[in-house]
């Protein structure tokens, strides 16, 4: 059986363990701690980084990109019929996620108004693009139509992130992004954020990133507020 190493709020594990959701693949997951990391864990993993996704074979593998492809070539991809060209742009706006994986999370761990200010205006460039991106779309509810592809998987740990941070903040990343918001709320109820993560995920990742060392901490359980409002009062509470 494919064997998952994860740490529990990592982004890059949450989009190879939905594409493994997605695709019905059966895998085992096994829970690090990145400030503690088994000798074991450094012994296969080049990087010391995870996800490491283990084959059934017994091959550590290392870095989400390549192991995105690798689950393409073990399993029907969730798409048929992709041409070369359809495959290279997939790869790039998946890269176009993952590139901005850690940006949203030093955005979320801002400490002051300031700093949230311009993080989330760097975030928000990756959400323009999507949003100009997803005008293309002539029907369908996700990034390429009807049906979810990889490049929503790749997206998925952003989109779900920030529909946490809104629900208990009101601070919404997405805001001013329409069409990235009804795509967000359309991943949200294919159940693939929920069943990718643990089940205590949500708060994990509440306490380190709506912590108190946070500026969006002082906001928690506020749903139905602005971000203005959130970032005039310096709480929504």
């Amino acid at each position: 059986m494919i064997k998952v190493i994860s740490f529990k709020i990592c982004p890059f594990v949450q989009r190879i363990t939905a594409i493994l959701e997605a695709k019905g693949l059966t895998y085992e997951i096994e829970y690090i701690s990145l400030s503690d990391k088994p000798d074991w864990f450094m012994a296969i993993s080049p990087t010391g980084q995870v996800p490491v996704l283990i084959s059934e074979s017994g091959i550590a593998l290392f870095e989400s990109d390549a192991i995105a492809e690798y689950l393409d070539d073990i399993a029907a991809p969730l798409e048929s019929e992709v041409t070369p060209e359809q495959r290279a742009l997939d790869r790039a706006w998946s890269y176009q996620a993952a590139k901005h994986y850690l940006v949203q999370c030093s955005t979320l761990r801002s400490a002051d108004k300031e700093t949230l200010l311009e993080r989330s205006g760097k975030l928000g460039k990756a959400f323009a693009k999507a949003e100009l991106q997803l005008s293309n779309v002539e029907q369908g509810a996700f990034f390429k139509g009807k049906h979810v592809s990889n490049v929503d998987m790749a997206w998925l740990p952003l989109l779900h992130r920030a529909d946490i941070i809104r629900c208990r903040t009101g601070f919404d990343l997405l805001e001013g992004f329409p069409k990235v918001q009804a795509w967000q709320q359309a991943l949200m109820a294919t159940g693939l954020a929920e069943k990718s993560v643990a089940t205590d995920f949500e708060q994990k990742f509440s306490d380190f990133y709506l912590s108190d060392e946070t500026y969006l901490g002082a906001g928690q359980d506020c749903c139905g507020t602005s971000s203005d409002d959130v970032l005039k009062a310096g709480s929504c509470c």
